[in-house]
C-alpha cells in the first residue's frame, strides 16, 4: 500500500510541474526559469552527491556533463518553452513518450530486440501525438508545443539509455545530483544572457521554486526510493499518471480544459506507453 501512495504522490507532483511550467515561463523564459530549477533540484540531493563523492573522476565526470545536457538541460528547456506557448496538458501527454523512445533508443544503439508489442506501442504513441499536434482548439501553438515535447522526450529515452550503460557503479541519488548541477552550469550563460529585464511576479517565483525543490530534488528522491524498493520496471509506472494529475491540476487552477483530441491523444500515448512495456513471451 506505501509504494502505491508514493507513486500516487510522485505522479501527481510530476503533473503538477507542468502547471508550474506553464505560470512561470512567460515571465522567465526558459533558460532562465530551467536554470533555477536545475539548480534548485541539486542543491536538493547535493548530500547524496558528497556521500557517493569517492565514485567520480575526471572521466566520469566528463559523462555526467553529456549527460546533464542531455538528459536535463535539453528537455528541461523544451518543455518549458512548449509551456509558454501551449496548455500544460500538452506538454505532460509528449513527456509519456519517454518509456517509448527508451526503448526505440535501445534498439536502434545496442540492439535490443524490440518485438510485436513494442512495435505496437511505438505505432499508437506516435498517432497520439499526430492527434495532439492537429488539435487546433487549444491554441495556435499546440503543434510547436507538441514537437518540443516530443523532441525532449527523445532526449530523455537517449539518456535513460546512457546513464544504465555508462553510469553503472555509481548511486542514482548521486548520478541525479550530478547531472543537475552540471546541467545548471551549462544552462547558466543562457540564462543570464536571456534573463527577464522586467520584475518578475512573485507567482512565478513561487512556481520556479516549487518546480526545482519539490518536482526536481524532492521528486528525485522519492523516484529513486521507489527504484530501490519495487525495482525501476514497476516504478516507471509513474509514467502513466503524469499526464493525469498534469490535465486535472491545469483545470482546477487554470481552468484550461480538456478537449476531445487530447483525451484521444493521451489514451493513444498511454496506451502505446502499456503495450511497449509488455515483454516477449
Amino acid at each position: 500500500m506505501l509504494n502505491v501512495i508514493e507513486l500516487g504522490v510522485l505522479g501527481a507532483i510530476w503533473g503538477a510541474s507542468f502547471l508550474f511550467m506553464r505560470v512561470a515561463a512567460p515571465d522567465f523564459g526558459a533558460f532562465a526559469l530551467v536554470d533555477t530549477r536545475l539548480l534548485l533540484g541539486g542543491l536538493i540531493l547535493l548530500p547524496f552527491l558528497l556521500r557517493a563523492r569517492s565514485s567520480f573522476n575526471a572521466r566520469t565526470l566528463l559523462r555526467l556533463a553529456g549527460i546533464g545536457c542531455i538528459n536535463a538541460a535539453i528537455p528541461f528547456t523544451l518543455f518549458a518553452w512548449g509551456a509558454e506557448r501551449a496548455p500544460a496538458g500538452i506538454g505532460a501527454i509528449t513527456n509519456a513518450m519517454t518509456v517509448m523512445f527508451a526503448v526505440l533508443v535501445a534498439y536502434l544503439l545496442y540492439r535490443e530486440p524490440i518485438g510485436a508489442w513494442r512495435a505496437a506501442g511505438l505505432a499508437a504513441g506516435f498517432a497520439g501525438v499526430l492527434v495532439l499536434a492537429g488539435d487546433k482548439t487549444s491554441g495556435d501553438g499546440v503543434l510547436l508545443a507538441a514537437a518540443a515535447g516530443t523532441t525532449a522526450a527523445l532526449f530523455y529515452g537517449f539518456g535513460v539509455n546512457l546513464i544504465r550503460r555508462h553510469l553503472g557503479g555509481i548511486p542514482a541519488s548521486a548520478v541525479a545530483a550530478s547531472t543537475l548541477l552540471c546541467a545548471a552550469i551549462i544552462t547558466l550563460p543562457f540564462a543570464v544572457a536571456t534573463w527577464p529585464k522586467a520584475p518578475i511576479p512573485l507567482q512565478s517565483w513561487i512556481c520556479a521554486i516549487l518546480l526545482g525543490v519539490f518536482c526536481t530534488g524532492v521528486a528525485f528522491v522519492l523516484y529513486y526510493r521507489l527504484i530501490s524498493r519495487i525495482g525501476a520496471a514497476r516504478a516507471a509506472a509513474v509514467t502513466y499518471l503524469i499526464p493525469l494529475f498534469s490535465v486535472l491540476w491545469a483545470w482546477v487552477a487554470l481552468r484550461e480544459p480538456l478537449t476531445p483530441r487530447m483525451a484521444i491523444a493521451g489514451a493513444l500515448i498511454l496506451g502505446g506507453v502499456s503495450l511497449s512495456q509488455r515483454h516477449r513471451r
